[in-house]
């Protein structure tokens, strides 16, 4: 007799049985659900598993199609497989490189020799479509890591070997498309026919990948102008070929050799030669009046902001620094949310009018009282506070929305430099494993709100979603507006905070949705080996996270 187990699916509330073994297809077969973006991955038991897993206990499953975080990221994973194999398949030699999220795509590198022709672009983009149109089976495997090891160094890939030597596993999980094998970082696709849509298009000396956008999964996301996004992940890609450092394992064999301390120290300097150049650039321009600082969350504006004073006062410059948080208006002024909620992250919960008005009375000569928020009674209050700018003295603003043009409608561009900083992670998984930005942010923030405002790393989670589209709308738009980019993110970054994160993503409970995303960067965590908080100095950005700074915040 067929042994059976019974599986309660959350998408509707039904359960169902199957025999002992099935894998998620199998339970989604006998659902009833009908997803016309999915199933791409699933939470089982709040945890992310792909549709490959295999059911031999009791459990709660709810899938998931392209427009989660989990879905799409399975679906990306699976056209960098196709693409990866889709350029083995067409030229002699190559080896692919997926590292740059821009454009709302990734920017992918070939290194077939010469540059990247369109004729090149139009042949990848068919043979991908090829594989997609032959519905080719996409293979899980395990092996010993030993193993794993020794078919990857056949394959002279260098930084999947690096990386599994580095990890300490016993075993590891591969995949393969008609006999074509890589190694992946989370789950993937079991078909490449459910790839139903992507891109392909020729981008400067590469590829741009194009995927499907979350919020509506028939389009591809929109191509936008990021030029000096680009530029400053190849900046910094400059610097890691110098220093032999591009990925994970290369990272973790630097520390296990002892090296450590020096790359703290060359990327802590690399850091602050950046911010005396953009001091630098703001001297040189002798009718700014007002500096801008933006950035999305746990980027490092504050800091950035300190480190950039201290710079400003090396070329003999003042500055002084006012707060967008007092110009607030009155709480029930303050726009609401699609739920109801007060959005403070709208542009127009700020006094536009108000700041506009003073900014303009100061670059005039003229005396302003500065606007003080009540935030216990959500009122703008007079601060007693009187502000006028003294000779070679400038503005200093430091916000979310300080590259937004409204915010600053009058004052005349010539008086502003406009700085844009945000952690853009440009070390790399392996070369075929990208790690997202998003995910640097998200791990500063959980130990910042736990260390300072006490808010535990399950509810930093619950709110993610929601600082992330107010970044979509607010802040993201105009970030090519700045005047300079500062990349705030450090090459051993991850090595430093992976052990204020992993105890802070342990305490989130099972039995909650927020599970599945600290289950899976703890599973990232991993893969990293860790490098002493003491090694980092007090002048450090990361200080404004991990705590111990000589700047008061």
């Amino acid at each position: 007799m067929e042994q059976t187990i019974k599986v309660y699916v959350k998408n509707n509330g039904m359960e169902v049985e199957v025999p002992l073994g099935s894998n998620l297809e199998d339970v989604y077969q006998k659902s009833g659900l009908n997803m016309k973006y999915g199933p791409l991955s699933a939470h089982v038991n709040n945890k992310v598993e792909g549709m490959h897993f295999r059911i031999y206990k009791q459990k709660e499953v709810e899938f998931l199609d392209v427009t989660s975080s989990s879905g799409s990221r399975a679906y990306t994973r699976t056209l960098f497989f196709v693409l990866c194999k889709a350029a083995h398949d067409i030229f002699e030699t190559c080896k692919v490189s997926i590292d740059i999220p821009v454009s709302n795509g990734y920017y992918v590198n070939l290194n077939i020799g010469r540059p990247v022709t369109l004729d090149d672009a139009g042949a990848v983009r068919r043979r991908m479509q090829e594989i997609i149109d032959a519905a080719m089976p996409i293979h899980r495997h395990e092996t010993t890591t030993e193993e794993a090891v020794k078919m990857f160094s056949i394959l002279h890939n260098k930084s999947k070997v690096k990386l599994l030597q580095s990890t300490g596993r016993l075993y590891t999980t591969f995949y393969d498309i008609g006999g074509y094998v890589d190694y992946y970082y989370g789950a993937l696709l079991t078909n490449t026919s459910q790839l139903y849509l992507f891109g392909v298009e020729k981008y400067y000396d590469g590829l741009l990948l194009r995927l499907p956008s979350r919020e509506h999964p028939d389009e591809l996301g929109e191509m936008t102008n990021q030029d000096k996004m680009f530029g400053i992940f190849k900046e910094h890609h400059q610097w890691q070929d110098i220093l032999g450092l591009r990925t994970i394992g290369d990272l973790n064999e630097v520390i296990s050799k002892g090296y450590s301390p020096q790359l703290i120290m060359i990327g802590e300097a690399l850091q602050e030669k950046k911010i005396a150049r953009i001091a630098d650039e703001i001297a040189r321009r002798k009718g700014v009046k007002l500096v801008l600082i933006a950035g999305p969350s746990s980027s490092g504006k504050t800091t950035t902001c300190k480190r950039l004073s201290v710079q400003l006062a090396v070329n003999g410059i003042k500055p002084v620094a006012i707060s967008l948080d007092d110009y607030f208006l009155d709480r029930d002024k303050t726009p609401r949310d699609e739920k109801g909620d007060y959005d403070f992250e709208n542009l127009h919960a700020l006094n536009l009018p108000l700041l506009n008005e003073q900014l303009t009375a100061l670059f005039r000569g003229e005396e302003v009282e500065l606007p003080r928020y009540d935030f216990p009674t959500g009122t703008s209050q007079k601060s007693g506070k009187r502000l006028r700018l003294g000779e070679n003295e400038i503005l200093v603003v430091e916000g979310i929305h300080a590259l937004n043009p409204e915010l600053t409608s009058q004052i005349p561009d010539e008086q502003i430099f406009r700085v844009y900083a945000s952690a853009l992670t440009t070390v790399l998984l392996d070369n075929h494993n990208y790690i997202p930005t998003t995910d640097n942010r998200l791990l500063r923030r959980i130990i910042r709100d736990h260390k300072y405002r006490a808010v535990s790393a399950r509810e930093t989670i619950r709110r993610w979603p929601s600082v992330r589209a107010g970044e979509n709308k607010w802040i993201f738009p105009f970030q090519e507006n700045a005047d300079a980019m500062f990349n705030t993110a450090m090459l051993f970054e991850l090595a430093v905070i992976k052990s204020q994160a992993e105890p802070l993503l342990e305490q989130v409970p099972e039995n909650c949705p927020e599970h599945a995303e600290a289950y899976r960067l703890l599973k990232f965590l991993r893969y990293i080996k860790p490098i002493p908080e003491t090694q980092i100095p007090p002048t450090s950005l990361l200080r404004e996270f991990l705590g111990g700074s000589s700047f008061e915040y």
